[in-house]
């Protein structure tokens, strides 16, 4: 949903309380990250720039990408791209929208997708001291994302505890498109070092990859693509489950980030199902899965549901639980949700409280 800054009064902040668990930072330009990089590394960015798993496209080949996935009106002025300028974040965003933190969710040349190991390993320490730099340390209500190599263990581990106990980071970010399903076993020192450092695990739909979005191959729309976000959330919880990551990382916490949520109670039921019958296959998996869900996962509101009978949506959320459901706008991108109007049915002044600000204080422990 779309508001200016022009249809709002600006001079007051919504009723409640927020916290807003995915706000998507961005670069000015490339050079933005020169200030973070060794002179070997910038030279490198500048001349050869990123060399991703799914090559040769400088932007995500649909629609969507064109202009910077975002809203109309959250290009400042100055013609900084959207989420770049923190004095615009703060008028068209935080103020306004009354936020007591906002998680960063760093989406652009993360490192993940880059395919040269040590390039990988110098833009994820270059992106978080950026994030700390250029927004967090500047607004002490933005969070950042500790971001990592995924696909490179060892280092992603090293970049975990460089970041331990340093407030200006909530979580560690991953995305949902991997080289394998994040369960399996060469990402569980990430899952360890994360316990260790007491930091949740953010996991945003997304990613660069060689392997098609469907388990049919490439789609032919951007709307396919779109909807099958929510598919490949489904696969990462599932690997998750089964891998028996959560029986061997108990204490650890893991939170779905835009991928919806109405998908939870089937699928979760789904699993059950599965798993009563062939438990003998995954003895490493101790409990229905549907009480893994519960016990160490949780999901962000955007983008939500709206099915045409609002009852429908507000049992989802009570099979859910409403202590595992964490408010998220997406800001600055077209798909925004606003905080005041979000929520289409009705929510108690508690079950408010929990989603918009409460239940992410104790997951991120703000």
């Amino acid at each position: 949903m779309n508001v200016s800054v022009s249809d709002r009064d600006t001079t007051s902040a919504t009723r409640l309380q927020v916290i807003d668990c995915d706000i998507h930072p961005a670069l000015k330009s490339r050079a933005s990250l020169d200030p973070y990089l060794t002179a070997q590394w910038r030279s490198h960015f500048h001349e050869y720039g990123p060399y991703l798993r799914q090559p040769f496209t400088a932007s995500p080949t649909y629609p969507k990408a064109t202009p910077a996935l975002a809203r109309r009106d959250a290009w400042p002025e100055n013609g900084n791209p959207p989420g770049s300028d923190l004095d615009f974040m703060r008028k068209q965003h935080l103020d306004p929208n009354g936020l007591e933190y906002g998680i960063l969710q760093v989406f652009a040349l993360t490192g993940k997708d880059e395919r040269n190991p040590d390039f990988a390993a110098a833009l994820c320490t270059a992106l978080n001291e950026w994030q700390v730099e250029e927004f967090t340390r500047p607004e002490p209500r933005l969070k950042g994302s500790v971001v990592i190599p995924v696909e490179d263990a060892e280092t992603s581990v090293a970049e975990i505890q460089r970041r331990a106990g340093d407030r200006n980071f909530a979580q560690i970010l991953m995305m949902t498109r991997n080289r394998e399903p994040l369960g399996q076993r060469r990402y569980w020192p990430i899952y360890r070092a994360a316990v260790e450092a007491g930091l949740p695990i953010g996991i945003h739909v997304g990613g660069t990859s060689a392997i098609p979005t469907t388990p049919g191959g490439w789609p032919s729309f951007y709307l396919e693509d779109h909807h099958n976000h929510s598919i490949g959330m489904q696969s990462v919880l599932a690997s998750l489950v089964f891998e028996g990551v959560f029986e061997e990382f108990p204490t650890l916490k893991v939170i779905l980030v835009e991928g919806g949520f109405a998908w939870v109670p089937p699928h979760a039921w789904r699993m059950d199902s599965h798993w009563s019958r062939g438990r003998s296959e995954v003895p490493r998996v101790k409990r229905p899965p549907s009480d893994y869900v519960r016990s160490n996962v949780w999901f962000t509101t955007q983008p939500m549901e709206e099915p045409e009978n609002r009852a429908d949506l507000k049992q989802t959320m009570e099979w859910i639980g409403y202590d595992r459901i964490l408010f998220s706008t997406d800001y600055p991108h077209w798909d925004f949700d606003d905080p005041r109007f979000a929520f289409k049915g009705t929510l108690t002044d508690e079950q408010q409280r929990m989603i918009y600000s409460e239940n992410a204080r104790g997951v991120f422990g703000l």
